[in-house]
């Protein structure tokens, strides 16, 4: 099932729900912050183990994302304060959970740019949440990122805010494939499982070029989330499990996984959980092992019930 909610400028947000069969009994909510160019309904096969376990699941399309941004022509244009303004949708609907279940646990998981968004909630909503999962998530990426937002402003001056930036998108992506050679497709570092990067592929709604106001603000969002004072708001009683493959670029093939986990390690969180899968590329969820990877995911959300 779907709905949607209007937030705090009056864009409607579209919002995918899967509930557990009346015959099991429900133990928690798991709220998903999807990935940069895609859409929440890629998350439907997740949703459904998550519900034979006994948790509902909530899903919104963010803003210039699928359902949210209603039609192709519209994808990848986030408007003023993208990141901010994403993050703050998934507080209106964690407000919407809550609302419908009181009582639950709640457990918000993160995949790449939703991973992004998702250590930015956790500084500021983190003491609302029973539990956080960051997958295909990356530490401090350093004065790359002031390089990057330098050469997006130059963007804006140039194409506007609202034009795509093919520039951005191959300096951001471009070399994502490199180790994949020889490449079958442009996006085999997303998965060694062919038939999921083809349904990318296929989707129109997928691979979308962003704009470079949405590139800007997202530079702006991953330099945010670097700062020692914000992650100092992450609450130190806070579970954090983090999981990437070992070979996702966007985690720097490992490294950045773990200097985000040593970084929160330094900031004193005393429940913090990782796992790196050998081979292993940008979409575990999506991965030939797919199944290892929810299995270990359900284990440490019952853990923490």
């Amino acid at each position: 099932m779907s709905f949607t909610f209007k937030d705090k400028g009056d864009l409607e947000i579209f919002v995918y729900k899967w509930l557990p069969d009346e015959s099991v009994q429900v133990k928690g909510i798991v709220q998903i912050a999807h990935g940069m160019a895609e859409t929440a309904a890629r998350y439907e096969g997740f949703a459904r183990a998550l519900t034979e376990d006994g948790f509902c699941v909530y899903a919104n399309d963010h803003r210039g994302h699928g359902k949210t941004a209603r039609e192709v022509e519209r994808l990848g244009d986030l408007g003023e304060d993208g990141f901010n303004s994403m993050v703050e949708n998934m507080h209106g609907l964690n407000e919407k959970i809550k609302e419908e279940n009181p009582i639950l646990p709640l457990f918000l998981f993160g995949h790449s740019m939703g991973s992004f968004l998702t250590q930015r909630y956790i500084c500021l909503y983190g003491h609302e949440l029973n539990g956080a999962i960051l997958s295909g998530s990356c530490g401090k990426q350093g004065i790359i990122i002031d390089v990057a937002r330098i050469i997006a402003k130059g963007e804006i001056k140039k194409i506007g805010r609202s034009g795509k930036s093919h520039k951005l998108d191959k300096l951001s992506f471009g070399s994502y494939n490199n180790s994949f050679k020889p490449n079958r497709t442009a996006f085999d570092w997303l998965s060694r499982d062919n038939k999921e990067v083809d349904k990318y592929i296929a989707d129109p709604f997928c691979g979308t070029v962003f704009t470079a106001g949405f590139f800007y603000d997202f530079l702006g969002g991953l330099k945010s989330i670097a700062d020692q004072a914000e992650i100092k708001n992450v609450p130190s009683d806070l579970p954090i499990y983090v999981f990437s493959g070992d070979k996702d670029p966007v985690g720097k093939n490992g490294k950045g996984v773990l200097k985000l986990v040593k970084t929160y390690k330094e900031h004193g969180i005393m429940d913090l959980t990782h796992k790196l899968y050998k081979d292993g590329r940008h979409e575990m969820l999506n991965e030939i092992n797919k199944e290892e990877v929810t299995f270990d995911i359900l284990k440490w959300l019952n853990a923490h019930i």
